[in-house]
């Protein structure tokens, strides 16, 4: 690397700050740029590092000067400035990428349109448990470059959206975790599935036959892209419905993992996590364990005593024999379906946000069976009240959480569930998904 590299970061957010921290420590000369205004926290972050950095706009001369520019994941590929870079031949990366290059620790990447916070948090959780020096990062915990700048991890845990994966060129985990493919994010993929699933399965693109690729065998966009396509991984798929020779599987409510040098068993009603999305969590998280060759004893511990996420089919409270649950970071249909599926009593349910291309006919059938009443929470709702008008006799509309609690607390009978699943991006309403499920909760415990 010839010495002061120029590296231009976009977005003076999580990653852009831990990556200017990393560039700095690695000798480069770093500008940063946020086209939008940077939070407080961040620009002292950047002031106290003595780089230079710019709000409200970018300078593309200095920005087109760079040997190397770090796009944060929430810039599009089709931002302005971005295709002027692309344009001009300079590589655009993400952060995953740049950091990736500074660590010798293993990686453990996992993506998949649902599940993948829960399965990251879990897979940490054994790793911690066993006593393994391994950080988190990706879309939890602190920057991954700011990381590798100031631990000194073997192992990373790294949670990873498609738009981190779009900005990755040599990036290899040794082990991959897809654990699922649903519609999502089709905004920023052109509104084709198929650019989606491609962005998805760049996770694996520069594994070796050294390496694990582990994946749910019941999911059929994914088994469509492997029976096209070859992957150099050794496959290990998991499964609710099917035996498999070499993965986990579900045999007498008990769950298998064979992996290529051993063995493990355990009764799926120990596990901390109810419904069958964690059955499968649970199993792609022990499977990396069993790679990993933890003790046995370790992996079960860890499967009985994880306490879940925030924000994911979290119960909040029971107020007159009504339990509330808090399922905000359910974005997408698949999730959503996931979550109407676990009820187990009548439920109102709390639905809206911004429409990521939403198909909502495959919970119709569930919204039949277990809907009594909907709310819909968002600026727009015609296409939620297009799909669910006929199976539901009350729907009604409300563009703030508070109100929608109200109104949940006056529609839910004795025994019934309040379902906060909103099926959709929180960004016309909230700041993020996190937000959305925070006033939730401060609206239940304000009834």
């Amino acid at each position: 690397m010839k010495n002061k590299q120029k590296i231009a970061i976009l977005g003076a957010g999580e990653s852009g700050v831990g990556t200017a921290i990393l560039a700095k420590k690695q000798g480069f000369e770093v500008f940063v740029s946020d086209f939008g205004k940077a939070k407080v926290k961040y620009k002292k972050a950047l002031n106290d590092l003595g780089v230079e950095w710019e709000e409200g706009g970018h300078n593309e001369a200095r920005i087109l000067e760079a040997d190397i520019v770090m796009k944060s994941p929430g810039i599009p590929e089709k931002a302005p400035m971005v295709q002027k870079l692309v344009e001009k031949g300079i590589p655009v990366i993400s952060e995953i990428e740049f950091a990736s290059k500074f660590t010798s620790a293993k990686i453990i990447g996992i993506t998949g349109s649902n599940g993948k916070t829960t399965t990251t948090k879990w897979v940490y959780h054994i790793l911690k448990n066993a006593g393994l020096a391994v950080g988190m990062a990706g879309n939890v915990g602190d920057s991954f470059a700011k990381q590798v700048a100031e631990e000194n991890f073997d192992w990373y845990v790294l949670e990873l959206s498609s738009f981190q994966l779009d900005g990755i060129i040599e990036f290899r985990p040794h082990i991959a975790v897809l654990t699922n493919i649903t519609p999502d994010h089709l905004d920023r993929y052109d509104y084709k599935i198929e650019n989606y699933i491609e962005s998805k399965f760049r996770i694996t693109r520069n594994q070796t036959e050294d390496d694990f690729f582990i994946y749910d065998a019941d999911d059929e966009l994914t088994l469509a892209w492997l029976g096209k396509y070859q992957i150099k991984a050794q496959k290990l798929p998991f499964s609710l419905d099917t035996k498999q020779k070499m993965g986990a599987y579900l045999e007498d409510n008990n769950i298998k993992i064979i992996t290529p040098n051993s063995q493990f068993i355990m009764p799926k009603s120990s596990l901390a996590l109810e419904g069958k999305h964690n059955t499968k969590n649970a199993m792609a998280a022990s499977t990396v364990a069993q790679l990993l060759r933890i003790r046995k004893e370790t992996i079960r511990a860890s499967m009985e005593n994880f306490q879940g996420v925030e924000h994911r089919l979290e119960k909040v409270l029971k107020i007159n024999n009504v339990l509330y649950i808090n399922d905000s970071k359910a974005t997408n249909t698949n999730a959503t379906y996931y979550a109407l599926d676990s009820m187990e009593s009548e439920t109102v349910w709390i639905v809206g946000g911004v429409d990521k291309g939403n198909n909502y006919a495959e919970l119709l059938p569930l919204v039949n069976e277990k809907v009594k009443a909907i709310i819909c929470l968002g600026v727009d709702n015609a296409k939620i009240f297009e799909a669910f008008g006929n199976c539901v006799e009350v729907m009604m509309e409300t563009q703030s959480m508070t109100e929608a609690v109200q109104m949940a607390y006056k529609l839910a009978e004795k025994g019934n569930t309040v379902l906060l699943s909103p099926a959709c991006a929180s960004f016309d309403l909230f700041e993020n998904y996190e937000e959305r499920g925070r006033e939730f909760k401060n609206a239940v415990r304000n009834l």
